[in-house]
């Protein structure tokens, strides 16, 4: 595996505020190291990376942003955790007083609107690896109009682990996605009743148990969606 370092030098040119995409996109070396981030080698992809946010190219170029998004589907979760971590900053963070340029925000922000069921299942893995990631997560989703039925949909899917779905009724909670507040009350009250008839078996499934982990998670959810 090559592991020599991608050469790329710090241009006077990346200057905040100023409109200058065309100039990024031809450099040799950014284009070399936003190549990198499309190698389906991990370790290939991370120095891309590393090379491109040395200078700052993800807040001035629309194109270096859209490549790295696409990386939000990649299998390896340590990517996965590092792109969430560099839109979120995309979208809210700033360097030296300075947000990132407006075209590249419209892109950032298009991408996540179009997020699908699959693309937020990675974000809660992701949450459930490294808590500190759920603020930016919520970023994120923030962005995604559909991301409350997406969520819902998970919650419901008894296929998935506990500390999955409760992620994901932590984020609707949240965030605020009141059309998934339905499915929330009716998990709720089938798990709640089949609690209370767990009362009077000496020996319930350890399977049954372990979804009676969701109440209490459920319990805030549904307090912040009807006080909203």
């Amino acid at each position: 595996m090559d592991t020599e370092p991608i050469p790329l030098l710090q241009l006077p040119l990346f200057v905040y505020g100023e409109s200058i995409t065309e100039v990024v996109e031809l450099f040799p070396a950014v284009w070399k190291a936003t190549e990198a981030v499309t190698s389906p080698d991990s370790t290939i992809k991370h120095r891309g990376m590393d090379a491109l946010l040395d200078v700052g190219a993800q807040r001035v170029s629309p194109l270096v942003a859209y490549m790295i998004a696409t990386c939000l589907n990649d299998p390896d979760i340590f990517i996965r955790r590092r792109v969430m971590y560099i839109l979120a900053d995309i979208l809210v963070g700033e360097q030296n007083g300075r947000r990132a340029l407006d075209e590249v925000r419209k892109v950032v922000t298009h991408i996540l609107s179009r997020m699908n069921e699959i693309t937020i299942l990675g974000l809660l893995e992701v949450s459930v690896a490294d808590e500190q990631s759920d603020r930016a997560i919520f970023q994120l989703l923030n962005m995604c109009p559909y991301a409350g039925k997406h969520l819902g949909e998970i919650v419901s899917q008894w296929k998935h682990q506990v500390p999955i779905r409760q992620k994901a009724v932590y984020f609707i909670g949240m965030v605020g996605y009141l059309e998934a507040l339905p499915i929330l009350e009716k998990i709720y009250n089938r798990l709640e009743a089949r609690q209370n008839g767990q009362y009077l078996m000496e020996f319930a499934p350890a399977s049954t148990k372990s979804d009676d982990a969701l109440l209490p998670y459920l319990r805030i959810a549904i307090t912040q969606l009807t006080e909203r």
